[in-house]
């Protein structure tokens, strides 16, 4: 079991990191898309941290023999969630960069082009 020292401790570094996502919103520092990402993150924290048995419970129907080695192999794979969804966003905006920039070139390109008409023309 957690001390309740230590829970209430999580229950307010919680609130803390609510507080900070929705700042993060309210700047216009993260999309709402993303910001989903992480309130969805803070909801699986609070929930584990208001029910720590829920944990108990999962580890021991994976197996896992120690309650802080599941706990790790949780944070870990929750990590890595997270690490393939933001990877996937920078690699969707980098193909979009690249695509607004050829486009941008071939636009210059023409624009140059019906300039020396213009030009030749006169």
């Amino acid at each position: 079991m957690i001390p309740a020292t230590l829970r209430i401790t999580l229950i307010s570094a919680v609130i803390c990191y609510f507080i900070v996502i929705l700042y993060f919103l309210k700047q216009k520092a993260l999309n709402l898309k993303y910001t989903l990402l992480w309130l969805v993150a803070g909801v699986v924290m609070g929930i584990l941290v208001a029910v720590p048995e829920l944990l108990m419970l999962l580890i021991h129907i994976f197996g896992i023999q120690d309650n802080m080695n599941g706990l790790f192999i949780f944070a870990i794979g929750f990590m890595i969630m997270i690490l393939l969804s933001l990877t996937s966003i920078a690699s969707r905006q980098n193909r979009k960069i690249r695509t607004l920039t050829q486009e941008l070139a071939i636009l210059d390109k023409r624009v140059r082009e019906l300039e020396q008409e213009t030009e030749t023309g006169k």
